[in-house]
């Protein structure tokens, strides 16, 4: 049996708005980076396990060799090692995509926060309202 229990109230994904102010932009960056985080971490945990399971069963198919049962058997023990291994590789593969897309989405926060920090400093100082993006583009 897996150790596995499904989680609920993992990170909660950024929302999807038309609000692009400097802050939410930066909040919904900062959320993604951290979601990515977490799910980096969580899928490090089932690539492990999912190594293990089929380290296991390679070793189980071994067992029911030796023990002279019906060849079926073996080769269908056989065949979950290898789908569980291969299961794995691709579990590293999103491991390894979802730390990219963290790195991406902090380095996208940080140059946003270059961009445009200044400017929403000099914005949110004011106390008369300014038009909003694109007004002046015609």
């Amino acid at each position: 049996m897996s150790d596995l229990t499904p989680r609920t109230g993992g990170g909660a994904a950024a929302r999807t708005d038309a609000d692009n102010r400097y802050k939410t932009v930066q909040h919904k960056l900062k959320t993604l980076g951290n979601a990515m985080d977490l799910a980096g971490g969580e899928l490090e945990v089932l690539f492990r396990s999912m190594r293990t399971n089929a380290t296991r069963t390679e070793g189980l198919a071994v067992d029911i060799a030796n023990a002279e049962l019906d060849r079926k058997f073996v080769e269908m023990t056989n065949q979950v090692s290898l789908a569980l291994s291969g299961a794995a590789v691709e579990v590293k593969k999103l491991h390894e995509t979802a730390e990219e897309v963290s790195g991406l989405a902090y380095e996208a926060r940080s140059t946003h926060a270059r961009l445009y920090e200044g400017l929403d400093t000099v914005r949110s100082g004011r106390r008369e309202r300014t038009p909003k993006p694109g007004f002046f583009a015609g």
